[in-house]
Order: C-alpha cells, then sequence, then structure tokens
C-alpha cells in the first residue's frame, strides 16, 4: 500500500520558446536515441538466462521505466503549456520573460534575473519560476520601484534598477 500525498500545486502553464525547444528536444532524445539503447541492452541481458539474479537486467528494467514515465510526463507537459514569445504591450514593466536587475535595498548587492515557466527554472542562470515568491513580488512593477517579499531567508527589500526583454 502506498503513502498518500497531497496533490501538487498546479503550476503555471507558462513557458519561454527556447524552453519549449529544450523540452521538445529532450522528449525527442529519449524516443528516439535513449530508449532504444536500453531497449537493446534490455534484450541483451534477458537472453543471458536466469532474470531473478540478472543484476543488468533489473537495472534495464528500471531505467526503461523511468525513461518511459519521463516519455509521458514530457508528452503531457508539452500539450498543456502555452508559448510567451512576444514581447508585452508595456515593456518597461516587470511580465513573464522578463529580464530584471534588483538591487537588494540592505546590501546594496545587485542581483539580475529572468522571469520564467517552472519547467525552465535555472538558479546557476539566474532563470526564476514565474510561481516563486520573489517573481510574484516582481510583477507589474516598473523600474525605480521598491518592494519587499517575504523569502526563505526571511523578508527582504528590493529596488527595480532595469527591465528589459529579449535574449538579454
Amino acid at each position: 500500500m502506498s503513502r498518500w500525498r497531497p496533490p501538487a500545486e498546479k503550476s503555471t502553464a507558462l513557458i519561454t520558446a527556447q524552453g519549449h525547444q529544450r523540452l521538445k528536444t529532450e522528449l525527442d532524445d529519449l524516443w528516439r536515441v535513449r530508449r532504444p539503447e536500453v531497449v537493446k541492452a534490455l534484450a541483451a541481458a534477458a537472453a543471458e538466462g536466469d532474470r531473478s539474479e540478472n543484476a543488468e537486467y533489473t537495472y534495464r528494467k528500471k531505467q526503461l521505466g523511468e525513461i518511459d514515465r519521463r516519455v509521458r510526463y514530457l508528452t503531457k507537459r508539452l500539450e498543456s503549456l502555452r508559448v510567451v514569445d512576444t514581447t508585452p504591450t508595456d515593456p518597461q514593466a516587470v511580465f513573464f520573460g522578463a529580464w530584471v536587475e534588483l538591487e537588494n535595498v540592505d546590501s546594496g548587492d545587485t542581483s539580475r534575473y529572468r522571469i520564467v515557466g517552472p519547467d525552465e527554472t535555472d538558479a546557476a542562470t539566474g532563470w526564476i519560476s514565474i510561481d516563486s515568491p520573489l517573481a510574484r513580488a516582481l510583477l507589474k512593477k516598473r523600474v525605480d520601484d521598491e518592494f519587499e517579499v517575504e523569502l526563505p531567508s526571511g523578508r527582504h527589500g528590493f529596488a527595480i534598477l532595469a527591465v528589459e526583454y529579449g535574449a538579454g
């Protein structure tokens, strides 16, 4: 019997054109390259005889299950996503796809973020999810606006230094 888990929060079904292409490429790679390789290796492991003590067979079955699970997820997710590839009518305000330069009011540190969909977040490059507290607080703000937001590290104040759209 499995443990009950509450349903996951619905994530925003928005994605940039680059993120959508990346997910499509991952799906294509899984389906056309990785899955056939694993199926071939699984068949070779199955041909070795006794499957109950065959670690290679067990590993390949598990690997095939993981690939199939990811393929199902990506197929469903790509159908439900809406690609946003246009600049908003008010490019001075912060909306989906914006690059935003912020200054921490307390420390004076500056940082640059891009607001993207939850499927394409990457902390190393500064891509934050539109569902994150910081992105939610940024929406519809403009250059020179100051705001406070509750982050996991506590309450912080920020000032917006720049807003731009494009490849950045």
